[in-house]
């Protein structure tokens, strides 16, 4: 080859590169509130983009505070992923401050959802609270419950404000005594969300395709360069989705009718899902610590409904669940949904499912 054509074939080289950096630079930015529908997020992104995870770790939705750091890539986001104001109720402000271009996607909105009402008191019943459609959760948390811990405690300055516990775990510091009792009989109680919605969408399955679908239509219509890509994602992310449904089913097969107490009524799609036969939950929400009066009804529910577990979760410490089931013969179990030790990635979703039903399977086997 001519010297000539040699050097115009190396100056055109950064010229073919160009399209393909300035496609990389325009992929979407997107932020998700929670690891399970982050892990979502980033199935479908896959070969595209890694999407930010707000929260990881052990803390929890319902008392969290932003970091700096947080609040920006907020603002810097193309697309804001989150449950609902009654689930991440930390959002409800950054998200109103957001630049008019980012788009916000709030799940308990989507189509294809099945969406439930929150249980009443602690000792329930089963009953049928399906609601076919979506739900608009628009619900800032009150108060915290004591035995709640937060890993980062955070206030909105970056300051930390936080303790810590016996066992080294972090917890917010509290002034006063929150001991409501929400057992009396037929009383509503506090709620995650003021409309009476469960805002724990994600633990059925079902919910999870709905999830799914929603996110690609969503990035597909922010970035059509890969839309292609996220909606043969998608197809991928069903059918294993699918599949490991049909596992779980078989796996939870032989515990389905067991009784079993849960620590806040998070559960319900998870129940629902695989036809399971909860009985009660030490509280309907985290934010609240339950009075003497709930843990006197909780400990006879768990003995006449020969209850064989208690679980309790890794994001609140676990000395209440103790107290309940200590003169009951129940044992003690752990249910996660958040996956406080999974890793983050397109393969979480499926194994905060695998975790939590091996969790129920393992504790209601027991004699």
């Amino acid at each position: 080859m001519p010297l000539s054509s040699l050097r115009s074939t190396l100056l055109a080289l950064p010229l073919l590169a160009l399209p393909f950096t300035a496609q990389a630079a325009e992929n979407p930015s997107v932020v998700v509130s929670i690891k399970p529908i982050h892990g979502i997020a980033s199935a479908i992104m896959a070969g595209v983009g890694k999407p930010a995870l707000l929260i990881d770790g052990a803390s929890s939705p319902h008392a969290y505070s932003l970091r700096p750091s947080e609040a920006r890539s907020l603002q810097e986001a193309d697309l804001v992923i989150y449950v609902s104001h009654g689930l991440e109720g930390f959002l409800k402000k950054p998200l109103a401050t957001l630049s008019g271009s980012a788009h916000q996607l709030e799940l308990a909105d989507i189509d294809g959802l099945t969406v439930r009402a929150m249980r009443e008191g602690g000792a329930w019943e089963s009953h049928d609270h399906d609601h076919e459609g979506h739900d608009h959760a628009d619900h800032e948390d009150e108060g915290h419950e004591d035995e709640h811990h937060d890993e980062h405690g955070h206030d909105e300055h970056g300051h930390d404000e936080h303790g810590h516990d016996e066992h080294g775990h972090d917890e917010h510091a509290h002034t006063e005594e929150h001991d409501h009792d929400h057992a009396h009989e037929g009383e509503e109680g506090h709620h995650h969300d003021e409309e009476g919605a469960d805002p724990h969408i994600w633990l059925d399955p079902a919910n999870g395709a709905a999830i799914a679908t929603a996110i690609a239509t969503e990035l597909g219509e922010i970035d059509p360069a890969h839309a292609g890509t996220y909606q043969d994602n998608l197809k991928k992310f069903l059918a294993s989705l699918d599949a490991l449904g049909n596992d779980l089913e078989t796996q939870l097969a032989p515990v389905r009718e067991k009784p079993f107490v849960v620590f806040h009524d998070a559960y319900q799609y998870l129940e629902a899902g695989f036809g399971l036969n909860a009985v009660g939950s030490i509280t309907v929400s985290p934010e609240q610590k339950p009075g003497a009066k709930r843990l006197h009804e909780i400990e006879d529910k768990i003995r006449n409904s020969n209850a064989v577990c208690v679980f309790a979760e890794p994001q609140f410490r676990p000395a209440i669940v103790e107290a309940v089931v200590a003169d009951t013969g129940a044992h003690i179990g752990t249910l996660d949904p958040l996956g406080a030790d999974i890793p983050a990635g397109p393969d979480a979703y499926q194994n905060i499912l695998r975790q939590n039903v091996g969790a129920l399977v393992d504790c209601l086997s027991q004699p």
